[in-house]
């Protein structure tokens, strides 16, 4: 036996601490079995190399709870280790020995498989250990097999043991402060989370599995007795879809892939994209399309970041564009680096060409369906809408190619581009500032009477809804040449596309000033504004509207963005002069005037769903009472 001082030096712990000193205590587990993995995928490439001539053997990592000695092991049956090796990559924390080592093996087959950083993941285990302990047998013939072991100070023991297969068993006796991490069932839902695709069998947990005793003992009935056994389960799939190339895989095989994913979710995803790149970086995945609802919040943290088949996280704001973070999948990448700040992770060269890819990629694979089966990517556009508008809000790149792809739909549920329908409604719905009004509806049934009105002056009116939407037109305003969108009931039709023409008012100026304060008395005048104008005889006595750039702001305050602070909620009451009922008015009696005035605005409120409570009932009770 001989004992020791790690040589932490300042030099060599300060990286240390940047890269391993997690807050998350449960990331000791990732990195001892990543650690094990790592040593069993060693032993493979040397073998394949040459270097190697003994039997694999069975190359599984086990991970042993022992509830009574307040023991957690990670055994795994690879490369191992001598004492020499314990010395330079454990005692020296390892950063001269992983430098000869990957300078020893770049560039030669496998080379990304072996180059590991030995000993650095390996002081995760002190978070949650007492006392740490390694046993381990060297895969050089004839080596001695050894211990090494430390309380998690400097001091350290190394004594010859004797052990009777390769690897390595990392013995971590718990603290009790960390006595959770000996309930199976808080090391099982770690397990699943970050080591559920590991490329080499990872088995813990028992099943019970029943065999003939050995003793051929017998039953009542003269049969040989049934005894049960527990043994290992293995907890990952080692081979997942996206490690796969996209010609070895069906649709079905996809959709499993997401059903292993996410086991709790019944929604089958509209359609996926496979990532698989190895120039000027590394990255595989699988991202699925999910049906996105109103509330796109709900959505986010669906992707899952892995390293080389480890799990890191499913925060992934920092690696794709936000917009993306509505997505599913896997993003599969080495060369994303992993513990350090957000910060740097935005800043890093290799993470913004990935994000670009993706974004790249994503668009690419919009505009192929689009192009290839147009009817389809139509019947999917309910559920693209709101990711492909937050797409074009958030990244101009995407913005540009999605004009191609991004659809309107019209009340009469046709379909189409930007560019189309301005085409189509140029010639009927351009004012008189040459600017072409998309007129629209983001409700049909309680705009009803306006998009009636529209359509009947030959009008096309369109149906955009949706959380985005509100942003999403302005963005459209700003990139879109000389077009302008109007909902509907935002005025009188006359305003909404101003042509030359203009209808001669049947009001004199005397005539409105008498009439006004009528009409102010009969509704709330800090909310509504009274307009005269002149409209057609056929158009309603009075319309309740909200202008344009109020209800955006509105809008756009509920959603989170654009204005900030209160703004008051605004409306006009338009009353049409050229009513013969608003004619009417000025030879009535000022008491029946009143009356008729109350009646013509409750039914201009009631039209826009804006009569409620108490002034509702009086309505009621006020036509009630006029019933013969």
């Amino acid at each position: 036996m001989r004992t020791g001082q790690i040589n932490v030096q300042t030099e060599n712990i300060f990286p240390i601490i940047k890269k391993f000193l997690y807050s998350d205590h449960e990331i000791f587990l990732r990195e001892l079995v990543s650690n094990a993995v790592d040593a069993s995928q060693k032993l493979k490439v040397l073998s394949s190399n040459g270097e190697f001539k003994g039997e694999l053997g069975d190359l599984k990592v086990e991970v042993i709870l022992d509830s009574e000695a307040k023991t957690l092991t990670i055994r795994d049956r690879g490369i191992g280790m001598t004492a020499d090796e314990i010395d330079k990559y454990i005692n020296q924390i390892a950063f001269s020995g992983a430098e000869e080592f990957v300078q020893q093996y770049k560039g030669k087959e496998g080379a990304e498989q072996i180059i590991g950083h030995f000993g650095l993941g390996f002081y995760s285990g002190f978070m949650v250990a007492e006392k740490v302990q390694i046993r381990t047998l060297s895969r050089h013939e004839g080596s001695q097999a050894v211990q090494w072991e430390s309380n998690g100070s400097p001091e350290y023991t190394i004594t010859e043991i004797e052990k009777d297969f390769r690897g390595t068993d990392i013995v971590l006796y718990i603290a009790e402060e960390s006595k959770e991490f000996l309930e199976k069932a808080r090391v099982s839902d770690i397990l699943n989370k970050y080591c559920k695709f590991l490329p080499i069998p990872v088995f813990f947990g028992n099943k019970t599995e029943y065999i003939d005793s050995p003793e051929g003992e017998k039953d009542e009935n003269g049969k040989v007795k049934r005894i049960a056994i527990e043994v290992p389960n293995q907890i990952n799939n080692t081979n997942p879809a996206w490690t796969k190339a996209p010609v070895d895989l069906n649709d079905e095989d996809y959709k499993n892939f997401y059903r292993e994913l996410y086991p709790m979710t019944f929604e089958e995803p509209l359609f996926h994209i496979h990532l698989n790149v190895d120039y000027p970086f590394n990255l595989t995945g699988i991202l699925y399309f999910p049906k996105i609802k109103e509330n796109v919040e709900v959505q986010r943290n669906k992707i899952n970041l892995y390293s080389n088949q480890v799990f890191i996280t499913d925060s992934v704001a920092e690696i794709v564009p936000e917009f993306l973070t509505l997505l599913h999948g896997v993003i599969d990448s080495p060369d994303i680096p992993l513990n350090v700040s957000r910060s740097y992770l935005q800043s890093d060269g290799n993470v913004k060409k990935i994000s670009s890819h993706i974004t790249k990629k994503v668009a690419d694979k919009l505009a192929e369906m689009f192009k290839k089966d147009r009817k389809d990517f139509e019947a999917k556009w309910n559920d693209l809408q709101v990711f492909v508008q937050y797409g074009m809000l958030s990244e101009d790149k995407f913005a540009e190619k999605a004009k191609t792809f991004s659809l309107l739909k019209n009340t009469a549920d046709e379909y189409f581009t930007l560019e189309e329908y301005k085409e189509k409604v140029a010639a009927i719905q351009t004012d008189k500032d040459n600017k072409v009004v998309f007129l629209y509806t983001n409700n049909q049934e309680e705009q009803f009477s306006f998009v009636k009105k529209a359509k009947d002056r030959g009008y096309d009116v369109l149906h955009l809804d949706g959380p985005l939407a509100p942003h999403w037109i302005q963005k459209i305003e700003q990139t879109l040449e000389n077009v302008s969108f109007a909902r509907v009931d935002a005025d009188t039709l006359d305003k909404l596309i101003k042509k030359t023409d203009e209808i001669p008012s049947k009001l004199s100026k005397e005539d409105e000033e008498k009439l006004k304060p009528v009409f102010e008395n009969s509704v709330n005048k800090e909310k509504f504004t009274i307009q005269f104008e002149s409209m057609s005889e056929d158009d309603a006595p009075i319309i309740i509207t909200q202008p344009e750039f109020i209800r955006r702001m509105m809008e756009q305050q509920r959603m989170g963005g654009g204005f900030y602070g209160a703004f008051p909620e605004m409306y006009n009451m338009v009353v049409n002069a050229n009513h013969p009922k608003i004619s009417n008015l000025l030879v009535k009696e000022e008491g029946t005037r009143e009356e008729t005035v109350k009646q013509l605005t409750d039914l201009a409120l009631l039209a826009q769903g804006m009569l409620k409570g108490e002034a509702l009932n009086r309505f009621i009770e006020r036509n009630i009472e006029h019933i013969a």
